[in-house]
């Protein structure tokens, strides 16, 4: 099983900006847990903070070794000048990749078709899930996604979704920074709340209902969330 994660107090400041006042929040084991906000939130330096790309200001984080987690940011193309059958060779040989993985995220993702495009001529799209496939490829039992839906349609959002859920449901766990709360509410088992740099809920879509004072049920979420921010 997956290491979890234990955030107490973090805080992160860019001189008089406070970019996160005292957030905590824990993460379970082999789950799904889905950080949600509106852009400016906080979301991308949490998610940095989270994985050591940048030091935080104060605060405790308790996981299992750093190596444990994988970080895929978002709006990035890595080696540009290569192909993706590159790239996912190269996370499988030289970050020791899971292999035996490679055939089945190719079909899950779509991939085919432009495996011998460079990524730098990729589309948003196409960009997008090779950088899912690069992160899913990596043998890290943690990965961190920032916007992993972003630029993807609504057929490739919803399989990307449900593949997420299989290898949680195997033992991975995710962390996912999300603006789209639809997109949210379809894959996280919980959700963390943050606005402004504060985390204003945690919990999964009926606790969080019932701390709004909403109903709950399937589309409950966007209301929840502006009830709580």
């Amino acid at each position: 099983m997956s290491p979890g994660l234990l955030v107490a107090g973090l805080t992160k400041r860019y001189g008089r900006l406070v970019a996160l006042d005292d957030v905590s929040f824990h993460v379970k084991p082999g789950e799904i847990l889905g950080i949600i906000g509106p852009n400016g939130a906080g979301k991308t330096t949490l998610l940095e903070c989270l994985v050591g790309q940048i030091a935080a200001d104060g605060g405790t984080l308790t996981h299992g070794p750093a190596s444990a987690a994988f970080y895929v940011p978002d709006a990035i193309a890595p080696w540009p000048a290569q192909t993706v059958r590159w790239a996912l060779a190269f996370v499988i040989g030289f970050m020791n990749g899971r292999a035996d993985a490679l055939p089945g995220t190719i079909r899950d993702l779509s991939l085919a078709p432009f495996l011998d495009q460079t990524i730098g001529t990729l589309s948003k799209g196409q960009r997008k899930r090779a950088l899912l496939a690069i992160g899913l490829l990596t043998p890290q039992p943690v990965l961190v996604f920032d916007e992993p839906f972003d630029g993807l349609d609504l057929r490739q959002t919803r399989d990307v979704a449900a593949m997420l859920r299989r290898l949680a449901a195997a033992g991975r766990t995710f962390v996912l920074s999300i603006h789209q709360i639809a997109d949210a509410a379809g894959v996280c088992d919980r959700f963390v709340l943050l606005s402004g740099g504060r985390v204003c809920g945690e919990g999964t879509l009926d606790e969080l209902a019932v701390l709004a004072g909403i109903p709950a049920g399937p589309g409950a979420l966007p209301e929840v969330f502006l009830a709580l921010t």
